[in-house]
């Protein structure tokens, strides 16, 4: 007879890990309010994006990060030691020469002696980054936060209901740095996108889309869940304000890649209607998608998803594709690697140089040199793709 635990760890389950975006773990001079639980239990919270139409403050706040950081670097060459970071290296030499015996413990382990942080290296690190400190609305505790509530009704802050530290599925329900930067290249490049038609793929919290929605006239923002898609019309909601100004809608709608058709079943929520198809192929000018290239078989979706939309469009369409390149230590390589990267770049790869009558497929990457107008860290790692699909026929 097999023993039952002999049996369990013969076939263990593991548990997915969770993520958390750097956007949320850097979110500088603001609290991230717990506001409800979603319908699958998960924390959303509420946080504010200030757009800074005066890069001058963008500039003073990344001025104080550099100076910061090269203080960091010489209290760790030793530049500037205090007298107590002096006493604890001639420590730590005068026990490197009494030999390795005097660092072992009672079973043979060797003890590891380290450099009390000093008062200013801590002083430093809170330089270089906000601590996130969640805070749970409760009821009648409204007022505590009545000034942040007035100073988030103007015309420069995006309010977005988002997660944390989600499982890999949920993670279009944080805010990621590569919708930052497409939102970025929005706002430069405003004048381009003014009056246009735009379908955004993966939209998740739909920031993207609602920075969108303030230039562009109609955006169709498409995910697929409907607790993600119920968020993201909370956020659009949220923002209509922003996009009233410039006359803009943003449209939440459900688009699986996986399928070959739109959702039409009246009785499901987010499902299209004939007439949304048909505004979309006949006037979709723009489509556009961030941060959705860390699957295999997603990344080969989208792009299939792509091919079958620009085909059916009356226009000729640009397509802009955010992403941050991921780096991970992989057993099999033994090195550090971006397979997903990796994956997707042969994907674009394939489709420029696909032989079709209808259609040519562009591609060039944008250059990072465009205005930062969110606070975050614009990474070396960040890119920016453009795809012209012109119609030949």
């Amino acid at each position: 007879m097999v023993d039952v635990t002999e049996k369990k760890m013969d076939n263990p389950t593991f548990k997915s890990d969770t993520v958390l975006s750097d956007v949320h773990l850097y979110c500088p001079n603001k609290r991230h309010l717990m506001v409800r639980l979603n319908a699958v239990g998960q924390p959303v919270f509420l946080s504010y994006f200030k757009i800074l139409w005066n890069t001058e403050d963008l500039a003073s706040e990344k001025h104080v990060r550099e100076a910061t950081t090269e203080r960091e670097h010489q209290y760790r060459s030793g530049d500037e030691l205090c007298d107590k970071d002096r006493n604890n290296l001639k420590t730590e030499r005068e026990l490197n020469s009494e030999g390795v015996e005097a660092l072992l413990d009672d079973d043979g382990d060797l003890e590891v002696v380290r450099r009390p942080r000093s008062a200013s290296d801590l002083e430093a690190e809170d330089l270089l980054r906000d601590r996130v400190y969640p805070v749970v609305l409760m009821k009648g505790k409204e007022d505590a936060f009545e000034d942040e509530q007035e100073e988030c009704t103007c015309s420069d802050v995006v309010k977005i209901e988002h997660t944390m530290a989600t499982p890999l599925e949920d993670v279009g329900k944080q805010v990621w740095r590569a919708a930052f930067l497409l939102a970025d290249y929005i706002l430069f490049k405003r004048d381009t996108f003014r009056c246009c038609s735009v379908l955004e793929l993966g939209g998740g919290t739909g920031i993207t889309s609602i920075i969108m929605g303030t230039v562009a006239k109609r955006v169709y923002c498409t995910d697929v869940g409907e607790d993600l898609l119920a968020m993201c019309e909370q956020n659009v909601v949220l923002n209509k304000h922003l996009m009233e100004l410039g006359g803009g809608e943003v449209k939440v709608k459900e688009l699986d890649w996986l399928k070959d058709e739109f959702c039409t079943d009246p009785e499901a929520p987010y499902s299209w209607s004939e007439e949304e198809i048909a505004d979309l192929h006949n006037h979709c000018t723009v489509i556009m998608a961030a941060d959705v290239f860390y699957d295999d078989d997603l990344t080969d979706a989208l792009f299939r998803m792509l091919y079958r939309i620009t085909h059916n469009l009356r226009n000729s369409c640009t397509v802009y594709l955010a992403l941050e390149k991921r780096l991970n230590f992989t057993l099999r390589h033994m090195d550090v690697t971006c397979e997903a990267y990796s994956h997707f770049r042969n994907t674009l790869s394939d489709l420029e140089n696909l032989q079709d009558r209808k259609i040519k497929y562009t591609v060039e990457p944008v250059k990072l040199d465009f205005c930062q107008f969110l606070v975050y860290e614009r990474i070396e790692q960040l890119e920016l793709w453009k795809i012209i699909a012109e119609q030949l026929t």
